[in-house]
């Protein structure tokens, strides 16, 4: 279970490395078809859900730059993440399909992230 779990948080991680100009769907387009892809060990080799850890990937390196970036010039950054994030894909994915549908149809994949990130690690007040 915990290798299935790896691989598609894996995937999902992988899914947001891609840059955030390269994605051209919808925040709604990426749930509904990470929801069709089973959260088993043998997942990992879809090419469904491979795209979508290349995806997820891209995206968090997009907003982990954000963070750096804003660190480095004294601002506060859209979210307060340790340097080593244990996540559990399932716990990620419900919390993007509670997004509204007709927000999700408006955001990107990057910006779902960027929400996850910042309800999960919010920076403290200063």
């Amino acid at each position: 279970m915990k290798v299935v779990f790896a691989a598609v948080a894996t995937a999902i991680v992988v899914a947001c490395a891609m840059p955030a100009g390269a994605q051209t769907r919808t925040l709604d387009a990426f749930v509904s078809e990470a929801n069709r892809v089973p959260l088993n060990p043998t997942s990992a080799i879809r090419s469904d859900a491979r795209r979508l850890i290349r995806e997820f990937n891209a995206s968090m390196t997009v907003v982990s730059t954000e963070v750096r970036s804003a660190r480095a010039a004294g601002r506060t950054p859209p979210a307060c993440p340790p340097e080593r994030i244990q996540m559990n894909p399932r716990q990620l994915l419900d919390f993007l399909n509670a997004i509204p549908q007709e927000r999700r149809r408006r955001m990107t994949p990057t910006d779902g992230i960027r929400a996850w990130l910042t309800s999960t690690y919010p920076c403290p007040v200063a």
